[in-house]
C-alpha cells in the first residue's frame, strides 16, 4: 500500500480539540475522507472516519486492520499536518 497524497483542511473555528481533517488518497485509486486531527495534552493523534450508533457510541466506517499501517497513516498525515503548521499554510 502506498499513499500517494495527503490532503489537509485546518479547522478554524473549533473550540475543542479537533484541529484539522485530513484526507488521503491510497494508491493513486481509492481516497479515504475525514480522518479528523486532535490535539489533547499537546499531542496529535487522528481519528478515522465514524458514525454515530443508535447506542450513542462511535463506529469506525473505515480503519487499518493493523497497528503498523495505522502508524504509518498517523505519521504520513501528521507529517503533512506539521508542515503545514510550520509553513504557515
Amino acid at each position: 500500500m502506498t499513499v500517494t497524497d495527503v490532503r489537509i483542511r485546518e479547522v478554524r473555528h473549533s473550540d475543542g480539540r479537533l484541529r484539522a481533517v485530513a484526507s488521503i488518497t491510497i494508491d493513486e485509486c481509492f481516497v479515504v475522507h475525514d480522518i479528523k486531527i486532535f490535539q489533547k495534552e499537546g499531542e496529535y493523534f487522528i481519528s478515522m472516519p465514524s458514525r454515530k450508533t443508535s447506542e450513542g457510541e462511535y463506529k469506525d466506517i473505515c480503519h487499518p486492520l493493523n497497528t503498523e499501517t495505522r502508524e504509518l497513516l498517523q505519521t504520513l498525515i501528521l507529517g503533512r499536518y506539521r508542515e503545514l503548521l510550520e509553513n504557515g499554510e
